[in-house]
């Protein structure tokens, strides 16, 4: 046998050094995208919702009677004492040793909430989220998610596919800014609603001109620092905007022609011009029925900052912005983490979003934008079927549930399983980037070519696409 080369052995070890294998190289994947479509496209926008600290998949989208049943035993005085066996753990990376949360909770803790099953798919679905019963036929539901962080750094890891303990990388609303071309020149492609903790950059090592917009729900100040701070005629804005855009081009073609962040910095700029009138403009729901602002929830205190979010979420949409993201809840852990009180929190806050959502697909439907938008509902991870305390749960990463609908996504569907209760995925387990893959690919990206020129990606960062759920 012939001894193999350095060169050879090097080679070859770089394709699988890490968690998962390294993409070889490629002329296709390490070439800048050009702003078109891979494939032909099934939808064109995302409105992406994100309900942070960690939704409780027994008591939304995944009831488990057996909780009920074994309420008040341990896990181990159950038939499924199996779901502690030490191999169904091998997946987790723990940020903090010894955390106070996080952790195995063995006493079963019973349903918060009742549930029934809904439309003709007859999914079962806790009776704190009926309004989205009422659309089942048009969701695909996922059971089986899975994550590695038992920490609330999981959100970085859902909206990348990187572990905390990994250096920052793009999300995935910045590799679809990234990939295509904008749909509206006077939009951005990437706005965010609401509070984001552990990592508020979208691009990282795309550069920050791929980083979400950050706006609110304000017609007078919906974008901060976007009006002049003194009252400016239109002519002499213009001839500043021109003198400052003159000197950015003049710094990036003589002095800094690869600096990125005077790049995002001079497109960030014209964007801003365009979004002085753009984006008042779509926060003004004047327009709109008061049937469309009831069916948002906008005639309710409990229901109407969601909602407002929601009908500016559709209205972005409609003009073209790609990615509309929508995190609910605040401070830095999220308002879902309800370690202790977990029927009082879930009942409070499953009520502030319900509805709106609810609304939004029908919204969606009756305008035929369905069609081609793909809403999805998510959190960071699960809850734990024994209790924290005496009245809540714990994280879980190891099992819980996101749902999907609108752009070509088979709605009606139930896709995949957890065990009895619900401690494990168990049937088509999928990795946080198996949602990524399955977006990218509706929007006519192929996963693995979303790539960097100069940076590597592991296949596990591209997820697998999830054809059972798309029609």
């Amino acid at each position: 046998m012939n001894p193999i080369t350095r060169s050879q052995f090097i080679k070859a070890s770089a394709t699988t050094i890490g968690t998962g294998m390294i993409v070889p190289h490629s002329h296709a994947a390490n070439q800048a995208p050009n702003g078109k479509p891979h494939h032909t496209p099934r939808a064109k926008n995302v409105i992406w919702l994100f309900m942070r600290g960690g939704l409780s998949h027994m008591e939304s989208f995944d009831p488990k009677p057996a909780l009920n049943k074994y309420a008040g035993k341990t896990i181990l005085e159950t038939p499924y004492a199996d779901v502690l066996h030490p191999d169904k753990f091998t997946d987790q990376r723990v940020v903090i040793v010894d955390d106070g949360n996080g952790k195995t909770r063995n006493k079963l803790y019973p349903m918060q909430v009742g549930s029934k099953r809904y439309g003709q798919c007859g999914v079962e679905i806790s009776d704190w989220f009926s309004n989205i019963g009422s659309c089942a036929d048009d969701i695909a539901f996922i059971r089986s998610m899975w994550t590695t962080d038992n920490n609330h750094g999981a959100q970085v890891q859902f909206h990348s596919g990187k572990h905390m303990l990994d250096p920052r990388a793009p999300t995935l609303g910045a590799w679809i800014n990234y990939g295509l071309a904008p749909l509206n020149d006077k939009l951005p492609q990437f706005v965010n609603f609401g509070e984001r903790a552990f990592d508020k950059r979208d691009g990282h090592y795309l550069g920050p001109a791929y980083d979400a917009v950050n706006l609110t729900v304000n017609p007078d100040e919906p974008l901060a620092y976007a009006k002049p701070a003194l009252n400016v005629n239109k002519l002499h804005q213009n001839k500043g905007f021109d003198f400052v855009r003159e000197l950015n081009e003049l710094s990036e073609r003589y002095h800094y022609p690869n600096d990125k962040v005077l790049q995002a910095r001079s497109k960030s700029y014209v964007l801003a011009k365009s979004m002085q009138t753009a984006i008042p403009e779509i926060m003004n729901f004047d327009s709109e029925s008061e049937e469309t602002k009831k069916m948002y929830g906008l005639d309710n205190d409990v229901t109407r900052p969601f909602g407002q979010q929601l009908l500016a979420a559709r209205r972005m949409a409609q003009k073209g912005v790609r990615v509309v993201q929508v995190m609910h809840g605040t401070g830095a852990a999220g308002s879902w983490d309800n370690h202790s009180g977990l029927k009082k929190g879930h009942s409070k806050l499953s009520k502030q979003v319900d509805l709106p959502t609810a609304g939004l697909l029908k919204d969606l439907k009756q305008r035929g934008m369905l069609e081609d938008t793909i809403v999805v509902f998510a959190s960071e991870f699960g809850r734990t079927p024994g209790s924290q305390g005496s009245d809540g749960r714990d994280h879980h990463p190891t099992a819980f549930s996101v749902w999907m609908a609108g752009g070509g996504m088979k709605g009606g569907t139930i896709h995949g399983t957890t065990d009895e209760l619900g401690y494990h995925a168990e049937e088509n387990r999928h990795y946080v980037t198996d949602i990524h893959a399955t977006i990218l690919h509706q929007l006519g990206l192929q996963p693995n070519r979303m790539m960097a020129p100069g940076f590597q990606r592991l296949e596990k960062d591209f997820g697998q696409i999830i054809h059972d759920i798309l029609t």
